[in-house]
C-alpha cells in the first residue's frame, strides 16, 4: 500500500533537502500531519515568503530584505574594510558577536576543483571593482579552514596584492575546551604559529 499522493509528493519534496533522506522526510511530514491547520497555514505562509521577501543586496550580495541591505545602509559601519565571506549565513555568523563594524563581500562560493567550481564563478571581480571605487583599506578574508578555503584564500591573496592594501586572514588555532592529544596537526601548527603575546 502506498500513502496518498499529497503524503508522497511532500516527502519527494522534503527529500530533496541536504542532509534529509527519505525517512526522515516521511518523519516531517508525519509531524506536520499532526499540527493544526493555523500552524501549517503559517507555515506554507513562511515558504512562500522566501523568495517574496527576500532580495539580493548590489553592495555587499548578501541575501536581504532590502537593497541596499541593513549593513551596507548603515553610516556607523568602516566603509574602508571589507570582510569577505563564503556567504550570508557566514556574515550572519560574524555579525552575531557584534564585534566586526566594517562592510562585508559575498563570495558566493569557494574556488572547489571536485565539484567543478572555479575562480571565474564567484564575485570576484564585484570584490574587485569595490576596491577601485572606494576608499579601501584592509580586507579580511573570513572562509572556512579547510582545502576549499584555504585554496581561494591563496587565490584571492595573490590577486588583491597588487593593489597595495592590507589583506588579513582570521587567526586560527584550538577552539575552547579542545584537548591538545585530539587536535590534528595542521590545527596545532596553526595554534602555535598565531600565538598571542600574554
Amino acid at each position: 500500500m502506498k500513502y496518498p499522493l499529497s503524503i508522497q509528493n511532500l516527502i519527494s519534496h522534503f527529500s530533496q533537502l541536504p542532509t534529509v533522506g527519505p525517512k526522515t522526510a516521511e518523519r516531517y511530514v508525519f509531524y506536520l500531519l499532526k499540527q493544526d491547520p493555523e500552524t501549517l497555514q503559517k507555515f506554507a505562509l513562511a515558504l512562500s515568503e522566501l523568495k517574496e521577501k527576500t532580495t539580493i543586496c548590489q553592495n555587499c550580495l548578501a541575501i536581504a530584505e532590502s537593497d541596499p541591505c541593513s549593513i551596507c545602509a548603515d553610516d556607523k559601519r568602516n566603509k574602508s574594510t571589507i570582510c569577505v565571506v563564503d556567504g550570508s549565513r557566514d556574515m550572519m555568523a560574524i555579525e552575531s558577536i557584534e564585534k566586526y563594524n566594517g562592510l562585508y563581500h559575498i563570495l558566493g562560493g569557494v574556488i572547489n576543483a571536485i565539484e567543478g567550481i572555479k575562480e571565474d564563478q564567484l564575485n570576484i571581480k564585484q570584490l574587485i571593482e569595490k576596491i577601485k571605487k572606494n576608499n579601501i583599506t584592509e580586507i579580511i578574508l573570513a572562509l572556512n579552514p579547510d582545502m576549499e578555503g584555504e585554496t581561494t584564500a591563496m587565490y584571492l591573496t595573490k590577486l588583491l596584492k597588487e593593489y597595495n592594501i592590507k589583506i588579513t586572514r582570521l587567526a586560527k588555532g584550538l577552539p575552547m575546551g579542545a584537548n591538545l592529544e585530539y587536535a590534528d596537526e595542521i590545527t596545532l601548527a596553526n595554534a602555535l604559529k598565531y600565538r598571542n603575546e600574554l
